[in-house]
């Protein structure tokens, strides 16, 4: 049927477009869709891919590409802006789970290399993913939000360390240990000199004239990540550590941006053959074999690893909200994961046993936690009467962004995007005294210094957050916040403490107005209209 190379990838890309929108259609990642084609097409099932060298090399690209764009997007200041305390969460957070990954790898009868490859790989989640999911829900600049990035940034950072690592164990025959060390040193020392050099004296001269030219910019990057990915293979490292540091040789370049935009969509499209290839290298015969340990760590992975940040995160006095959902997001693996797993077959510590295992483990995790993360707040609000027993009467991290000067307010504005933040300030003219709250830790710290208002960290959807304003004079709570479900639970939370005052919710879309008015509110905002009507009434009158 597939007698030509054209022909068979033609079938897998049109397979991997259909499984791919019922994949959108499910509300699945379509990292998950292609590991199943790829498995579909396999040699298990249909035997379709043949072309598993092609396959590979296309791979490989994809992983370079990934490597060079994480080194490309990598900013240290980033880091330092989240502060000791995400980096020791995400820090504790990867020791106590690989812990706990390699205790049930020893308890599961594994020897001690294959667990401690299942440990490492169960401790990493997946930044694109979790990335995707909190910018389509808005939520990315959460204060949950902002400390699970973080925590996404320490993980990749010690997931590279990781692959350093290994890629310098590789054996080299006729040297000794000692010996063997001293030049593992000297080359890396070597490669980051010569990196360092280019940096400082070339790349500035020559990415100019490249700019020149957008699609030169592009090649210039791929081939720069290429080269310096052969470079780390020749010098005994390994592809994805030479497209690491390539991107990172830019990171501190005009162009960062630019490249890592243009290239993402080259990106996905080749990492789509690293998952139709590890697809494709899963047996049906295997994965029964492996059906008991895949869901021992699956259920590690989606439970208790969110529960081992929760641990670490509520001593840290962080509330149990804030610790509840960073926690249950981090609950699936990584796309280093696999990469990691590869890397072990290619070096020879684990057989493609354990990396099937790894990407079993990888596909339960993803496709589940997909939902975790969409209803994570609604999950949040069913569990709420048991979580607020770890509560504590003490001054949360929470509390700590904004003031607190509460006692008398005349009107609540939930919400400090564009609309929010000129409707406070607008009534903070009229001598009106103001209370801002936003989940965005960065908007409170800028509006504090423009606004003439309280400001405080809160999230709308957060059913106990109520119960600690100064509603007793508060003649109004206006929500600016563009999403249907946080206003609902705002309303029933206003009312359940016993709210007296008026509430006026702001509505975005048409079928809103309606919805808004049956939960008898007061007023309903509708701020393009509103916008365009007093846009009217100025051009009228001039």
């Amino acid at each position: 049927m597939l007698d030509s190379l054209y022909n068979e990838f033609a079938v897998i890309m049109s397979l991997s477009v259909i499984i791919g929108l019922i994949a959108i259609k499910l509300r699945q990642p379509l990292i998950l869709s292609f590991i199943i084609v790829g498995f579909v097409a396999g040699p298990s099932v249909l035997g379709w891919i043949t072309a598993q060298s092609e396959i590979e090399v296309l791979a490989n690209f994809g992983v370079t590409l990934l490597l060079f764009i994480v080194g490309l997007k990598l900013d240290l200041q980033l880091i330092k802006s989240f502060g000791p305390l995400v980096i020791l969460i995400g820090l504790g957070q990867i020791v106590l789970t690989a812990v706990g990954g390699l205790l049930i790898g020893f308890l599961m009868g594994m020897a001690i290399v294959p667990a401690l490859f299942v440990a490492a790989a169960v401790t990493f989640s997946s930044t694109i993913i979790i990335v995707k999911v909190l910018s389509d829900r808005d939520e990315i600049d959460s204060l949950y939000g902002r400390i699970t990035v973080g925590i996404l940034i320490v993980q990749d950072l010690v997931v590279v360390i990781a692959l350093i690592i290994l890629s310098s164990l590789r054996v080299q025959h006729g040297l000794s240990l000692p010996l063997e060390i001293a030049s593992l040193l000297l080359r890396g020392i070597g490669f980051l000199a010569v990196i360092a050099l280019l940096m400082r004296y070339v790349l500035p001269a020559l990415l100019p004239q490249f700019a020149r030219s957008r699609e030169l910019l592009v090649l210039f990057g791929i081939s720069w990540a290429v080269i310096l990915a052969v470079s780390g293979i020749m010098l005994g490292f390994s592809q994805e550590i030479g497209g690491f540091l390539a991107g990172v040789s830019l990171a501190s370049t005009r162009y960062r941006e630019s490249l890592a935009s243009r290239l993402e969509t080259l990106r996905n499209l080749l990492l789509l053959f690293f998952f139709l290839n590890l697809g494709a290298s899963l047996h049906l015969e295997v994965m029964t074999s492996l059906l008991l340990p895949a869901v021992v760590f699956s259920v590690f992975v989606l439970l208790i690893k969110p529960l081992i940040i929760m641990t670490i995160m509520i001593p840290m006095r962080f509330r149990t909200r804030t610790s509840f959902l960073a926690g249950f997001t981090l609950g699936q693996l990584s796309e280093f994961s696999l990469i990691l797993a590869m890397l072990g077959v290619n070096l020879g510590f684990i057989g493609s046993e354990i990396e099937g295992l790894i990407t079993f483990i990888a596909m339960v995790t993803i496709g589940i936690s997909t939902y975790v993360i969409a209803y994570a707040t609604t999950l949040y609000q069913r569990l709420s009467p048991w979580l607020a027993r770890f509560e504590r009467d003490i001054k949360y991290r929470e509390d700590e962004a904004g003031d607190h000067v509460e006692d008398h307010v005349d009107i609540i504005v939930f919400g400090f995007g564009r609309h929010g933040k000129h409707l406070a300030s607008l009534l903070a003219g009229r001598g009106f005294k103001i209370m801002g709250i936003d989940f965005d830790p960065r908007k409170l710290k800028e509006y504090h210094a423009d606004l003439r208002c309280i400001v405080r960290y809160g999230d709308a959807e957060d059913a106990e957050f109520p119960k600690t304003l100064p509603l007793t004079h508060a003649k109004w709570v206006v929500s600016t916040v563009p999403h249907h479900d946080a206003n609902q639970l705002l309303v029933s939370a206003l009312r359940e403490v016993g709210y007296r005052g008026k509430i006026a919710l702001s509505a975005y879309h048409e079928n809103e107005i309606e919805a808004f008015n049956a939960l008898h509110v007061d007023l309903v905002l509708i701020p393009f209209r509103d916008a365009a009507y007093a846009a009217a009434e100025k051009i009228v009158e001039g």
